[in-house]
């Protein structure tokens, strides 16, 4: 599978291939409204905010596997991500992540960048994948871990 010929489509209901981003540097994230792990957005934006003029972009993908956080359908979700953290990153329509029908996206980031003891499995909400503007997986990064953290990683490939 060629990550650029991934089928998504835009929170608007637009289907498009990951390819129009190709040649950027890309944070890709499983976003829930209702998490723990929610305020991040601030965080993610402030990556986006900080880099976008030097080829990056955050993609954000509502999920709703993990405890029910994302129960709203996408124009609530994109309301509540403008409204309460000022997002403008790209966002898209909810997806699955794990499971029999985990998006192909997901499917392909697992593939290449397994988890802790190389289980392909996401474990939470927020988990997030560096993406190099070449398409190669760079990196997998824990819910745990703030965008704050990861500035240092995208600052040297940038």
């Amino acid at each position: 599978m060629n990550f650029y010929d991934i089928d998504i489509v835009t929170i608007n209901g637009m289907p498009q291939k990951i390819g129009v981003y190709r040649g950027k540097t890309l944070l890709i994230v499983n976003v829930a409204s209702q998490c723990g792990f929610t305020p991040q957005y601030v965080g993610l934006q402030a990556l986006y905010d900080k880099f976008k003029d030097k080829g990056f972009i955050v993609l954000g993908f509502p999920c709703n596997q993990f405890g029910h956080q994302e129960p709203s359908g996408e124009a609530e979700i994109g309301r509540f991500c403008t409204r309460n953290y000022g997002v403008t990153f790209p966002m898209f329509a909810k997806i699955e992540v794990n499971g029999e029908n985990a998006h192909p996206l997901y499917k392909y980031l697992k593939s290449e960048k397994p988890g802790i003891l190389g289980t392909e499995t996401i474990k939470w909400n927020f988990t997030k994948f560096l993406v190099g503007s070449d398409g190669t997986v760079l990196k997998r990064y824990a819910p745990s871990d703030k965008p704050e953290a990861i500035e240092a990683d995208l600052a040297a490939r940038l």
